[in-house]
């Protein structure tokens, strides 16, 4: 193989912050009597002393009735007493015409508990009804509530319909809105939230999209509305810290835009089905977040003071030469979001000088660069109380020659004029061929790399990971772990994040692109922690020597 030599004059640029340390919005606590190695989650206040919440029928039955996708028993509603340190406790099952053998979950009471909202599967008057493809989606009803808490007359949503889902109630403070989360026709993303006008006698207005000031191309989940009319809902479409982010949105505020609620509420998992209790502070979340005993966990929070909603914040810097102090022109600045994509760049000109208009309670990463320089960057996690300033210093080294080997051991682009001779498309015809038997089938899908600080799929990893999507829809019972990785360069807790990313990139990319299962992938970051090579700490080593280890990697966990 032919060695490629780059001869480089290496300048680097060190970047420093100075901020005050944030103080949190909230305390949470993981609840020990309703959660267990099951789903358990989407509370919502019946009265002010007790809580409903969906969980998996755990009753032994004769013949089990088994949900697919995570091979749990469907989900029921149970009811349970607050405690005074928050936990539910003394929980039963709902019984009455509410209870079916298929999911029911997320409801909201009017104030005076009459009346219900609830989430069920498109299932009325004993009919399950599919979709072309054999899907029965959610849909949304409404019940009577009688004194004794039974509820009765279940009267389907004139607007449920067996093509999408309709689900996720919430009421606005005057009980004259009814928000909820839909697929429908109309929906500018992926799932988004939709309101109507309550006109009485089982009839609405004709359900209204909120607009891209609150949905977004992704999936908005989980809609509760407080005594202010704060709309609270899950989003993965904005600029959160991973997967599902709980934000608060003023429905008062036709200028305003959602709010981050920051952590310990949103973590680097999914975040969901926030309620809470405006005259004590307190309330509920539930996250799937690694510290819970399930697939998913209901938390208890106090908010121990108010947010700030609309926040805006603006972070400025200056690139100059780190012994001198002389400013320093045309070095490129980019400001991205967590998911790696570039909200503004900026190249400085004599002043050197930059600014970028933030969002509270956001992850972003700064960078610079520039011709003969080495990148350099800085992440972190905007808020309130943050005070930036930012400081490119350059420093010049001695000059060194960088020799980078294209060889088997180090990961190449595949051209898209060129590709392997193998089939792209996740479902196509070569799959029973390539993969006939299952054993040692993930063996024989390759790495996939990234690029230095960035956590987006690349376009020669696409071959790889549709090679992942055809085995596991061959290979049904497996259960996957994508295991990423990053250099030795940046700090320890810059690179677990940073990992932690590419391991979720790479998961969603299967998910949503190839279509597997949720369930059975999992996103695992390693950080620096497993490098392949000698490039640890303080080594020197080629791009090529760090790209082999900015890499993901395929793992069965479970067949």
């Amino acid at each position: 193989m032919k060695k490629i030599t780059i001869l480089l004059v290496l300048i680097l640029l060190s970047v420093s912050f100075s901020f005050a340390q944030q103080a949190s919005n909230y305390t949470i606590k993981h609840l020990d009597n309703c959660n267990d190695e099951l789903s358990n989650f989407g509370t919502s206040y019946y009265g002010e002393n007790q809580i409903i919440y969906a969980s998996p029928d755990r009753k032994h039955r004769i013949v089990k009735d088994i949900w697919n996708p995570n091979q749990q028993p469907f989900l029921d509603l149970f009811i349970g007493d607050i405690s005074e340190d928050g936990e539910i406790i003394n929980s039963k099952q709902l019984l009455g015409e509410v209870r079916t053998k298929y999911h029911e979950a997320d409801v909201v009471f009017t104030k005076d508990l009459s009346t219900v909202y609830f989430t069920r599967d498109n299932y009325y008057k004993n009919v399950r009804k599919k979709d072309e493809s054999g899907m029965t989606h959610l849909a949304l009803y409404k019940a009577d509530v009688v004194s004794s808490g039974v509820w009765q007359n279940i009267v389907e949503f004139p607007y449920n319909d067996k093509d999408f889902s309709i689900g996720h109630p919430a009421l606005s403070a005057d009980e004259k809105t009814l928000y909820f989360i839909s697929d429908m026709p109309g929906t500018l993303g992926k799932t988004d939230v939709f309101k109507v006008s309550i006109l009485g006698d089982n009839t609405y207005s004709s359900p209204e999209n909120l607009g891209k000031s609150v949905n977004t191309p992704g999936r908005e989940m989980f809609s509760f509305v407080s005594k202010n009319d704060i709309l609270y809902y899950s989003s993965d479409g904005l600029n959160g810290k991973g997967g599902l982010d709980i934000y608060a949105y003023d429905l008062k505020n036709k200028n305003g835009k959602p709010t981050n609620l920051g952590a310990p509420i949103n973590s680097y998992k999914d975040d969901f089905a926030f309620l809470i209790n405006d005259s004590s502070k307190t309330g509920y979340f539930s996250s799937n977040r690694g510290a819970g005993k399930g697939d998913d966990d209901i938390y208890f929070f106090k908010q121990e003071k108010e947010i700030t909603l609309n926040c805006d914040q603006k972070i400025k810097g200056i690139v100059k030469d780190k012994k001198t102090g002389r400013r320093i022109s045309d070095a490129l600045v980019v400001l991205y979001d967590s998911a790696g994509d570039v909200i503004e760049e900026v190249v400085v000109t004599e002043t050197a000088r930059f600014s970028f208009d933030i969002d509270c309670m956001s992850v972003y990463k700064v960078e610079a660069s520039k011709d003969g320089y080495t990148i350099d960057f800085k992440e972190f996690e905007s808020h309130p109380e943050l005070k930036l300033e930012l400081a490119l210093d350059i420093e010049k080294e001695t000059s060194q020659t960088i020799a980078t080997t294209t060889g088997p051991s180090t990961p190449t682009t595949v051209s898209n004029n060129n590709p392997p001779q193998d089939n792209y498309e996740p479902d196509s015809p070569g799959f029973v061929a390539d993969y006939s038997s299952c054993q040692g089938a993930l063996d024989r899908v390759n790495n996939i790399y990234f690029d230095l600080n960035k956590s987006f799929i690349r376009e020669d990893a696409r071959y790889e990971l549709a090679r992942v999507v055809r085995v596991m829809k061959r290979c049904t019972n497996y259960k996957v772990e994508a295991s990423s990785h990053t250099d030795s360069r940046a700090s320890n807790k810059y690179n677990n994040s940073l990992s932690q990313r590419r391991a979720q990139a790479t998961v969603d990319y299967i998910t949503r692109v190839g279509g597997i299962a949720s369930h059975r992938i999992h996103a695992k970051g390693y950080g620096e922690t497993r490098l392949l090579n000698r490039c640890k700490d303080g080594v020197k080593c080629s791009e090529g020597e760090h790209q082999i280890n900015r890499r993901t990697e395929f793992t069965i966990i479970n067949m």
